[in-house]
């Protein structure tokens, strides 16, 4: 049997008990019909854990209602738009986990997974589905599951790699055609061109791109054109790339971990990327602990890791997760790729970001800001990237680092953060003037 055997999303939500841990799929694939047939029930399941981590949805989750708050229990790892409301307001919670960990997790029995809710392509002849835009923690998630509930979706694209099931393995299909979200393309500012000019004139022909997302990477891809023989392995595959892969300057030939081919664990974008993906031989998907883990990220030469923060102190301390005491976000691969650029051969890596918000702000900052989570740690940062310029913080002492920090602040606060670098490094400071 090469079809599945479908049933309503009323029916299939029935396999889930008061008690079982659930985990939701994320990226733009969140199976938004069978998580409306779970809020359904709300009323008669309790204790419900609901596993969610990276994720753009088309709005608060369904089950996120005051009087379901003991029905389910939210337990993500990349706080989504979908719960971020949700867990300010204390009622869900969060599990620190860099992105590429959480397999194991599930792996090893630390979280016990029941059921998994995915959303997947048509089947192909040999009636295999592929859970497509989404393999990251969703491949360990059905490997580990007793029982996974699918939404069969012909608007999912088929993508090659790990994110493949046959549909024997289903417990229940749900025959939907539900748009996945789309990310517009964020179109870069003036500024954001300028830091895509800084890295990207440091970036070597050859290289190993993994490129986060929003503005400032699409900048930095909008200045890489006359780039040759550059490589995709990357967490998150965005519509900035296509112009990339469709002009041939990315073509991985000198990538020597799945070299002709680009890596990604996720992807979120337009439906053009979406299409491009389907079906497509030369994009690979695999599980984040794969894309994700450091010696296999440092195998390939001049790895480029591009990613962006929420603030930064004097001595290269990058807050990318929070803003103060709370979570807005998550890890991700940051912290992964910082470390595996700094072992490759002819690895860098850039964390970029404005040096004001957008209400003039300063964000780099003498200390971070009172409970902001350190995600990359001044021990591993590399080039620090403003619209002001780009400072190579690697083997600087921290009262070199402050110097090289203040320069590509925003003018109006560098005599502050000056003052305030004098008085915490005194003479070793000072004699830097």
């Amino acid at each position: 049997m090469n079809q599945p055997r479908y049933t309503t999303a009323a029916e299939a939500v029935k396999l889930i008990k008061s008690g079982h841990h659930v985990y939701v799929q994320g990226s733009t694939s969140i199976p938004e019909v069978l998580m409306q047939a779970l809020a359904d029930r709300g009323h008669e399941l309790r204790d419900v854990t609901l596993y969610t981590g990276f994720a753009v949805a088309k709005g608060p989750s369904p089950v996120c209602r005051p009087e379901f708050k003991d029905s389910f229990l939210v337990d993500s790892f990349f706080v989504s738009n979908s719960f971020r409301k949700w867990i300010a307001e204390g009622y869900g919670s969060v599990t620190p986990r860099f992105l590429g960990e959480v397999p194991a997790l599930f792996r090893d029995g630390t979280w016990k997974i029941d059921v998994a809710l995915i959303n997947c392509s048509m089947p192909d002849p040999d009636g295999y589905v592929s859970f497509g835009v989404s393999a990251d923690v969703a491949t360990s998630a059905v490997e580990c599951a007793d029982i996974v509930i699918a939404q069969i979706n012909p608007q999912m694209p088929f993508s090659y790699g790990d994110p493949v099931i046959h549909i024997s393995r289903l417990a229940a299909a749900v025959q939907v055609d539900d748009p996945l979200v789309e990310v517009p393309t964020a179109t870069p500012t003036e500024k954001e061109l300028k830091i895509g000019g800084y890295i990207a004139e440091l970036i070597p022909d050859g290289a190993t791109l993994q490129i986060g997302v929003g503005g400032i990477p699409n900048a930095v891809i909008a200045a890489l054109g006359n780039h040759k023989h550059l490589g995709l392995h990357t967490e998150a595959m965005t519509d900035g790339v296509l112009p990339l892969l469709e002009s041939g300057v990315i073509d991985n030939s000198l990538k020597r971990v799945e070299p002709g081919k680009s890596i990604a664990s996720l992807a979120l974008g337009s439906r053009r990327l979406y299409d491009f993906m389907d079906y497509n031989k030369d994009i690979i998907f695999r599980d984040v602990a794969w894309t994700n883990d450091p010696f296999i990220i440092a195998q390939n030469p001049k790895v480029m890791s591009i990613n962006s923060c929420l603030e930064i102190d004097l001595t290269g301390q990058i807050c990318a997760d929070s803003i103060g005491t709370r979570i807005f976000s998550g890890v991700g691969g940051q912290h992964d790729f910082v470390y595996g650029s700094s072992r490759s051969e002819g690895g860098l890596s850039f964390l970029a970001m404005l040096a004001t918000t957008n209400k003039g702000l300063n964000k780099i900052k003498p200390v971070l800001t009172e409970g902001a989570g350190v995600v990359t740690t001044r021990f591993q940062t590399n080039y620090i990237v403003t619209e002001y310029g780009a400072v190579d913080l690697r083997g600087k002492k921290l009262a070199e680092r402050a110097k090289l920090m203040i320069s590509v602040a925003a003018p109006q606060f560098r005599e502050e953060l000056d003052r305030a670098a004098a008085e915490r490094f005194g003479y070793s400071y000072l004699r830097l003037k």
